[in-house]
């Protein structure tokens, strides 16, 4: 997704306290940034927010790291992160943002981090069969993200474009992923999960194209 550059951005993100820019610098010890030690969970490609800042505030006792990379979204995520607190009257102590590029997820993170849960809501569908391996969900990705997972770690993925779904079903299981759970039509799957709506999500559904989804554990 395009987004316009917005000079504002960077400056707020910079004078953020829950904003990190120099993740390299946390790798291996992420959860000294947080007040309380809890289950630490990170979203890939976070865009405005909206997704993470509503999971956050219902699972305080559980930590984020939200990565994006590009100023304007994580700006943008910052303000959604802010007013969903404000809202709630709570503190901003369980939720992180940083800019970084996943595809060098390994950089940032490592197994010292225990990373329970992997979220990649709507990430780019790389149509293209030259680009599909800039997939989120590719199999050279999920040999990435294995990496930094805990055993029995889960990575659960969202997306409207049924050529990505199909093929992330193959990819997942070739990196050796256990799907636990997946399905062509999210909104009639009531117990699939605690679903959170992203911006993309809604405005798909009222175009009528069905959601994806599927958890796999390593």
């Amino acid at each position: 997704m395009r987004i316009r550059f917005k000079p504002w951005a960077r400056p707020e993100l910079e004078a953020s306290k829950f904003y990190i820019d120099n993740p390299q610098e946390y790798k291996g010890r992420w959860e000294k940034l947080y007040k309380n030690e809890a289950p630490f969970h990170i979203e890939l490609g976070c865009g405005k927010g909206s997704f993470i800042s509503n999971l956050a505030i219902r699972n305080t006792n559980i930590n984020y790291l939200a990565i994006d990379l590009v100023d304007a979204m994580l700006g943008l995520a910052k303000r959604n992160i802010e007013k969903v607190y404000n809202e709630n009257e709570k503190e901003i102590e369980n939720i992180y943002l940083t800019r970084h590029d996943i595809e060098r997820i390994p950089l940032i993170l490592d197994k010292q981090d225990k990373v329970e849960r992997i979220y990649i809501n709507f990430c780019n569908p790389w149509p293209r069969g030259k680009h599909h391996k800039k997939r989120l969900t590719h199999t050279r990705q999920l040999e990435k993200y294995k990496e930094i997972l805990v055993d029995n770690g889960e990575i659960y993925f969202k997306t409207d474009d049924d050529g990505l779904f199909n093929d992330s079903l193959i990819y997942f299981k070739e990196s050796g992923f256990e799907i636990i759970k997946s399905t062509f039509d999210l909104q009639t799957e009531n117990s699939f999960w605690e679903n959170i709506q992203t911006e993309h999500e809604k405005m798909f559904m009222e175009q009528g194209i069905k959601i994806k989804a599927l958890i796999a554990r390593k």
